[in-house]
This record gives C-alpha cells, structure tokens and sequence, in this order.
C-alpha cells in the first residue's frame, strides 16, 4: 500500500465552498489535483493507493480526510469538488466517519495522524527540495510520504518531522504537491513497489 499525506494550512474544513470557485476555498484546487496524481491512470484507479489529507483552513481546524480508492467508491475526477464537499458535510464531532467506502473524515491534527501512521510500522519520509535523492533512498514496503502545500510544512512540525523520518527530494526543482506524488508514484511503479 504507497501511503501519503498532504498538509494543507488553508483547505477549508466544512462543505460550505464554491466547487467552481476552488481556489478561493483555501486552495482546495491543490487538493483536487493531489488526489488526481495519487489515484489516476489512464483508464484505471490506483487500488493501491491511500490518501490523508490534512486541513487546517476555516471554520473548524483540524480536519483528517482518508482517501483509498476501491472499485465501489466511485471516484471521479469531474466530481472530487463535490466529493470533498460531501465528506466535510458528512463530518460528526468525536467520530471518524464512513462516508463513501475507503473515504472516511474525522477531527485529527497532523502531528496526531503521522503519530499513528508511525504506530502501525511505517517508515516517514517527508518531501523537501533539500533532502536525498529518492533515487538514493532505499524506501521499505510500508512508508509513508509527506508532502506540504504550496507554503510547505508549519516550521514546527516540519522540525519534529526530521527527528522521527528521513528527508527525501524528487529533484533539484520546487514541484506542485500533486506533481510531487506523481513523480512519487513513478518511482514506486519502476521499483515494482
């Protein structure tokens, strides 16, 4: 299973946005394209794949989004806007909740989500334009990879982060996010991860 999480300091954390409107609603469109890059193929969807995203944005942060695509969720890319919407509206307060089969949405800060990801055995690396090369890297079956929003991870987190994963790059230049977890997915698929 490639594992990844996606920060992001302003997603709006209720299903009351503009899907046409999606950059206006904390930069939801990133998150749009994020989970595009995580799950796409050209005529298939990733099973292999699962998502958390993270918001922080308006009204109610944090808010722990888990995205695994199965054939019965019906994922499509014309309709992640409203996706998105449902599962924030789907929010119950002390819950993690089912919306749609393999996509579930609870209040859990970042640090909290990393913590149990950590706790189920997996091995962290977090994205930085300054780490190894993920060429370099030898990346076990059960990691996970993190990737900031366009203002890339809260200094404070990115710190603790650094103590307890491995900093890696996918190259000499700065990506989009969900550039990052395509590149990302490409080197998985050439190591027959």
């Amino acid at each position: 299973m490639r594992t990844f999480v996606y920060f992001s300091r302003k997603a709006r954390t209720s299903g009351n946005f503009d899907v046409d409107s999606l950059m206006k609603a904390g930069r939801m469109d990133i998150v749009m394209h994020t989970i595009i890059n995580a799950f796409f193929l050209s005529h298939k969807l990733r099973e292999d794949v699962r998502l958390h995203l993270i918001f922080y944005g308006a009204p109610d942060p944090p808010k722990h989004i888990e995205i695994q695509a199965k054939p019965e969720t019906n994922l499509s890319k014309k309709d992640l806007g409203n996706l998105i919407k449902k599962i924030l509206y789907k929010y119950k307060k002390g819950k993690k909740t089912e919306v749609l089969p393999g996509c579930f949405v609870e209040k859990k800060s970042f640090l909290k989500v990393i913590e149990e990801l950590i706790e189920q055995g997996n091995e962290i690396f977090v994205l930085d334009k300054k780490g190894e090369s993920i060429r370099e890297v030898k990346i076990p079956k059960r990691s996970v990879f993190v990737i900031g929003d366009h203002k890339g991870l809260p200094k404070k987190e990115l710190r603790r982060l650094k103590k307890i994963g491995k900093t890696i790059s996918v190259g000499p230049e700065t990506y989009f996010a969900s550039q990052v977890i395509t590149i990302l997915n490409n080197e998985l698929d050439l190591r027959d991860f």
